[in-house]
């Protein structure tokens, strides 16, 4: 298994309200910059998407791959892995939420990603860094947008 990167950020806003911006799949293209299609494959009791398929396109980097989710019974947490993917072999990563006083919360994001071509570890672990940084920023800014 690859090895995981991690990453947090604090977002001004409350830890139901990222989860609301992590949770809505369809609403990604807008403001998660590679991200150019979603489609919501199923849904889980609570009608939370249990299988997402999503198909980025980062300059270089452009994959179609499916992610099974496991929501927290807290709302405080969610973790995928890799169904299906073209250029990955496998994918593992984890959101948690930790809220914090005044309405903020600290979002830690955990990422491992193994590609179907072989890359050197430290090429691999810029590519998730960047790819984490990225995600994270944005995500706080769709957060405390509303």
């Amino acid at each position: 298994m690859a090895e995981q990167s991690t990453q947090s950020i604090e977002v001004d806003a409350e830890p139901a309200r990222v989860m609301a911006v992590i949770a809505d799949f369809p609403a990604y293209p807008e403001w998660a910059k590679a991200v150019r299609e979603t489609e919501v494959l199923a849904e889980d009791d609570n009608g939370r998407a249990k299988q997402v398929k999503l198909t980025l396109d980062a300059g270089p980097i452009k994959d179609v791959y499916t992610l099974e989710y496991d929501w927290d019974a807290d709302g405080h947490g969610v973790s995928w892995h890799l169904v299906k993917g073209q250029m990955q072999k496998a994918q593992n990563g984890r959101y948690a939420l930790e809220a914090l006083s005044a309405g903020r919360t600290k979002v830690t994001y955990t990422l491992s990603v193994e590609l179907a071509l072989p890359m050197i570890g430290l090429l691999r672990r810029k590519a998730e860094k960047m790819v984490m940084d990225t995600a994270l920023k944005e995500l706080k800014k769709r957060a405390e947008a509303s």
